[in-house]
């Protein structure tokens, strides 16, 4: 370690929610070196590529209600209203950023001090908070999607237009969040390869059954889809049960997946199905090293439960009393509008 390398108290991966409630708490609570790093050219890269816009943005997300627990005061908005908020809280708190950074592994020092290589340099950290999130890499299918109408087959809603048919294939939260969302201008099908959709939360399951009811959105279920195939410039899918049918476009929802390469780099352990291992104070098994946001629970995308993340994570180092607090007198003066 370089005598001139600034160590900082608090090194952070991920620029979303989770890291930027870290980031925010960590300074309105007095910890002065912070380093945020982030993969994509912006925060909050997963807000910008897979809200549509103008998409409503809850606090109290699926019907979780909850609590903001330190000085953040986030609230109801939308996609662009949070993105501004976002904005002012890094500016207003000068959280000191590398954008186009991604980070490939991490390791602790015999001295204590955790070495983070990145794409853009190498770091030096007392404690580290991974916030990278799950949807930066959605699940795809496991057959080929052939190229000719690759510009048809999403795994967002970005591409989509008015008045298309459209295919949502998935059977959780997000999936059921799509296809009523898209029902408004267009012909919606969701198909979810088993009979019943149980994994949405109960607000979903009742979003979902109600625009079954009155037909803003037709159920396929019971049934997997085994290929699809470019039919005059359309997408047409080919189901287990034999049948076929051509849509405009498909949307895959199927989930995100840990970065479980990632986590390994980082010694971390991982669970029988590839989740990290954290205690109550979201501190993982290594030492110094937090996770927030939506890898740190499995059902994700609670944007209010990130920030407060963040919070617990900042106290809980206060707490080990490793790094130096110094006395702030900043004021919260970032609303969502």
């Amino acid at each position: 370690m370089s005598e001139n390398q600034t160590v900082y108290d608090l090194v952070i991966i991920g620029g979303g929610p989770g890291g930027i409630g870290t980031a925010v708490e960590a300074r309105a609570l007095g910890i002065e070196k912070i380093l945020l790093l982030e993969k994509s050219d912006n925060h909050s890269d997963t807000i910008r590529k897979f809200y549509k816009d103008n998409k409503r943005v809850d606090k109290d997300w699926q019907g979780q209600l909850v609590e903001m627990e330190g000085t953040i005061p986030f609230m109801d908005g939308t996609k662009e209203s949070t993105l501004d908020f976002f904005d002012c809280l890094i500016d207003q708190h000068v959280i000191d950023s590398e954008f186009n950074c991604e980070v490939d592994k991490i390791t602790k020092g015999e001295e204590g001090i955790f070495r983070v290589r990145a794409g853009c340099g190498e770091f030096l950290g007392r404690y580290i908070v991974i916030a990278i999130g799950r949807m930066g890499k959605p699940n795809k299918p496991s057959y080929k999607i052939p190229p000719s109408i690759r510009k048809l087959v999403n795994f967002n809603l970005d591409q989509c237009n008015k008045g298309e048919k459209i295919l949502v294939v998935g059977g959780g939260d997000t999936a059921t969040e799509y296809a009523v969302e898209l029902s408004r201008n267009n012909e919606v099908t969701l198909n979810y390869r088993r009979a019943e959709l149980t994994r949405p939360n109960p607000t979903n399951r009742q979003m979902i059954q109600e625009a079954f009811t009155v037909g803003r959105v037709r159920p396929l279920l019971g049934v997997d889809i085994e290929g699809l195939e470019n039919l005059h410039g359309k997408v047409e899918v080919h189901f287990t049960d034999g049948s076929r049918e051509v849509f405009d476009r498909v949307i895959y929802a199927i989930g995100g997946t840990t970065p479980v390469d990632f986590l390994k780099n980082a010694n971390l352990q991982l669970d029988a199905t590839g989740e990290p291992v954290i205690k109550e104070n979201l501190e993982t098994s290594v030492e110094g090293i937090y996770i927030a946001g939506d890898i740190a629970f499995k059902s994700g995308g609670s944007i209010a439960i990130a920030l407060n993340h963040g919070y617990r994570i900042v106290q809980d180092i206060i707490r080990h009393g490793k790094v130096k607090v110094a006395q702030t007198d900043l004021q919260q003066v970032c609303q969502k509008k």
